[in-house]
C-alpha cells in the first residue's frame, strides 16, 4: 500500500438508513410483477369449517361470538417462536393467518360471520420491506384479503376495519367451542387417521436409526431429531415436543430435553406424534428394546402394562363414560402391584378414593381426547369429559404405564430405572372402537419383531 485510503464518509455523519433514505425508498416501491397467491386452504377443509360455524351458531344463538388467531409468542430478542394459530380459530374457519379474528354476529336464524385477517405488505407499501411480520420480502409472497374470501367462501376484511368487538360471555364460548370439538365429523376423522398414519410411519423412521443412535453415541437427541424432521416433512412438524428417553430417563413422563444416550440393553419410550398441515395430531406411545429383546424384568413390566391397555381400550365404547376406561387400566395396574409386593395395603384399599397408593407409580391420568389439540377439548367442564359417556366421533387415548424411577427405593433394584407406557388412538364408533394405531402392535414379542426388522 503505497498511500492512505480514505473512507468516503470519514469525518462526517453516517449515511441514513436504508429505509429513511430516499434515493432507496423510490426503487424499492417500483418494478416488481404483479402475483396472484392462493389462499393456502383445501376446498374440504373450508367446506368443514363452514359446518363448524354452524354448529356454534346453534350453540350460541343470540351470542356474539368472537375468535382469535393470536399472535407468537417472543422467544428472545426481536426473535418469536414459530406461529401456530389458536385451535378453535382453526377449527372455526381452516385459516392459520397469524392475528385474524373471525367475529359472528347474531340475527334472526343465525349469525353473521367476518375474518378479519391482516393483509399482506406488498410492493409500494413501507411494511413491504420494514415489517418482519407481513413484509412480503421478509415472509415471502402471500395470499391477500380476496383470495382468502374466494377459498373459504366467507366474508374477509383487512384486520384494520376490526372495530374491537368482544365476545359475549368468552368464557362460556370457550367451554361451548371445546365441548363441540369433542365430535369429529368425516373430514376430521380423515385428518386423524392422516396424521395417525404418518407417525406410524415415523415410529418406524426412528427404530431405523436407533443402531447408529447407539454405535456412534448420538443419543436422545439423534432420535428426538429424525422423528421431528418426518414429522415436519410429512406434516405441519411434530403435534408436541416428542419424547425419546432411554433407560433411567424412560420413567419421567415428559421427558423432552432428550439429551442422554440410548442405551444398549435398556428399554426405549418413545411418545411421539405427527401434526397434520391441517393441525391435527396423533399422539402414540411404544417402548422398544433397544437390542432387540426385553429383560425378564423389563418384560414382566411391559406384560403387566399391556394388561392394562387392553382392559382400558375395551371400555372405550358408545355407553362407556370417559372415566371407564381409566378405572379398568387403574384395577389392572394395582393388582400387578399387589401380586409383586410393592403395595403397602390390599387392592380394595388402594382402589378406593381415599386410597391411590398405587398411583406413586402411575400419578398421571391413561387418557385424554385427541383433536388440534394433543390434549384436546381441555376447557370442557367435568360433567362434559370425565363425567360424560363417549359418543361415536369422539377421538381418544388410552395411555397406562409404569414409571419405577432410578432412585425409588420403594421397588426392588432390578425394576429400577424401567419405565413403560402403552399408548394407542382410538376412535369411537356406534359398536365400539377402532384403534387408528392399530398397525404397531402392543404385546412385548411383537414389538420385539417389529424392533428388530
Amino acid at each position: 500500500m503505497t498511500e492512505a485510503t480514505v473512507p468516503p464518509h470519514a469525518g462526517t455523519k453516517p449515511p441514513r438508513l436504508a429505509d429513511d433514505s430516499p434515493g432507496f425508498l423510490s426503487r424499492i416501491g417500483q418494478g416488481w410483477a404483479d402475483r396472484e397467491v392462493p389462499a393456502p386452504v383445501d376446498e374440504a377443509a373450508a367446506r368443514a369449517a363452514a359446518e363448524h360455524r354452524d354448529r356454534i351458531s346453534a350453540a350460541l344463538p343470540g351470542r356474539t361470538v368472537v375468535v382469535a388467531a393470536g399472535r407468537a409468542p417472543n422467544r428472545n430478542g426481536d426473535a418469536d417462536y414459530a406461529f401456530r394459530a389458536g385451535s378453535d380459530f382453526v377449527w372455526a374457519t381452516s385459516c392459520q393467518v397469524e392475528g385474524g379474528v373471525l367475529v359472528m354476529t347474531p340475527r334472526t336464524g343465525g349469525h353473521d360471520a367476518v375474518l378479519y385477517l391482516p393483509p399482506p405488505a406488498r410492493p409500494g407499501e413501507r411494511d413491504f420491506y420494514a415489517s418482519a411480520a407481513h413484509g412480503e420480502l421478509w415472509v415471502g409472497p402471500s395470499a391477500g384479503i380476496a383470495a382468502w374470501e374466494r377459498a373459504l367462501g366467507l366474508p374477509v376484511r383487512p384486520i384494520a376495519d376490526y372495530d374491537g368487538t368482544a365476545a359475549e360471555d368468552a368464557e362460556r364460548q370457550r367451554v361451548v367451542l371445546s365441548d363441540l370439538r369433542m365430535i369429529k365429523d368425516d373430514w376430521e376423522i380423515g385428518q386423524m387417521r392422516e396424521a395417525v398414519d404418518q407417525t406410524v410411519a415415523g415410529f418406524a423412521a426412528v427404530a431405523d436409526e436407533v443402531p447408529l443412535a447407539v454405535e456412534r453415541g448420538l443419543g436422545e437427541r439423534w432420535l428426538q431429531g429424525t422423528f421431528d424432521r418426518h414429522a415436519r416433512t410429512f406434516g405441519n412438524g411434530p403435534g408436541y415436543s416428542t419424547i425419546v428417553g432411554s433407560g433411567p430417563h424412560a420413567p419421567i413422563l415428559h421427558w423432552v430435553r432428550c439429551d442422554g444416550p440410548v442405551l444398549p440393553g435398556e428399554a426405549l419410550l418413545l411418545d411421539m406424534g405427527v401434526e397434520t398441515r391441517t393441525l391435527y395430531t396423533a399422539d402414540v406411545t411404544r417402548t422398544i428394546p433397544v437390542g432387540g429383546a426385553f429383560t425378564p424384568e423389563q418384560r414382566s413390566v411391559h406384560d403387566l402394562v399391556e394388561a392394562a391397555h387392553r382392559a382400558g381400550m375395551a371400555q372405550v365404547k358408545p355407553g362407556s363414560t370417559f372415566s371407564d376406561f381409566h378405572f379398568a387400566s387403574m384395577e389392572v395396574i394395582a393388582r400387578g402391584l399387589h401380586d409383586w409386593g410393592l403395595l403397602p395395603v390390599s387392592v380394595d384399599e388402594a382402589l378406593a378414593p381415599g386410597g391411590q397408593e398405587h398411583r406413586r407409580y402411575l400419578v398421571c391420568g391413561v387418557g385424554h381426547h385427541l383433536g388440534l389439540d394433543v390434549h384436546d377439548c381441555g376447557s370442557s367442564a367435568y360433567e362434559q369429559y370425565q363425567g360424560a359417556p363417549l359418543r361415536p366421533g369422539m377421538v381418544l387415548t388410552v395411555e397406562p404405564g409404569l414409571y419405577f424411577h432410578a432412585h425409588d427405593e420403594t421397588v426392588p433394584p432390578e425394576l429400577r430405572g424401567i419405565g413403560v407406557r402403552l399408548e394407542d388412538d382410538l376412535l369411537v364408533t356406534a359398536t365400539g372402537s377402532d384403534v387408528l394405531s392399530g398397525a404397531l402392535p402392543i404385546d412385548a414379542a411383537g414389538i420385539e419383531q417389529w424392533a428388530a426388522r
